[in-house]
């Protein structure tokens, strides 16, 4: 008997596991990026904002929050930010947010019906993607299009907020320009 209760504590104690690796995985930011083949990326030294008109747009400080994290990059990469009309590109953003269920499981690994205790709880998070695209003035098309998920997830903390959307924008923007091929 007292085996069978170590085999069933193992088992109860891999699936908490699993269900804690599991709600870790889907917290992580997803990042996907895609291009104009044939862009001369290396033309782009000039950006401007631009508004899509009828998006989905945050409230004022976070626009400013985004704006800050892609600048940032961009003048890391050797952009430079213009209101000039005939920038080399028109840099638009927009956002979607959503809710959804996150699990948490926690316990001593084993179940009531071992002695332990395991406890299950559901919370609502809001996942937000941000949608970052670059249009050539010149072609008018759109040149580049890239996308974060779980990047604005709003919290209490100002600071954990600005920190968790300038990394998902430096995983956003890691391999821009993309090289010719």
């Amino acid at each position: 008997m007292i085996r069978g209760v170590n085999t069933h504590a193992a088992v109860i104690s891999l699936l908490v596991g699993f269900v804690v690796l599991t709600c870790g995985l889907i917290a992580a930011q997803d990042i996907k990026t895609n291009y104009l083949p044939s862009t001369d990326f290396s033309k782009y030294k000039t950006y401007k904002w631009v508004v899509v008109t009828g998006a989905e747009h945050p409230d004022q400080i976070v626009d400013q929050q985004i704006k800050q994290a892609i600048d940032a990059q961009f003048s890391a990469k050797g952009m430079t930010k213009t209101e000039d009309e005939m920038a080399d590109v028109y840099v638009a953003y927009q956002v979607s947010v959503r809710a959804e269920q996150e699990w948490n499981a926690y316990g001593t690994g084993m179940g009531p019906r071992w002695g332990g205790m395991g406890t299950v709880t559901s919370t609502t998070i809001h996942i937000g993607t941000l949608d970052l695209d670059l249009y050539d003035t010149r072609t008018q098309k759109l040149v580049w299009r890239g996308m974060a998920t779980k990047t604005l997830n709003p919290s209490k903390d100002p600071a954990k907020n600005q920190k968790r959307l300038n990394k998902a924008v430096a995983k956003l923007l890691k391999g821009f320009p993309p090289k010719a091929k």
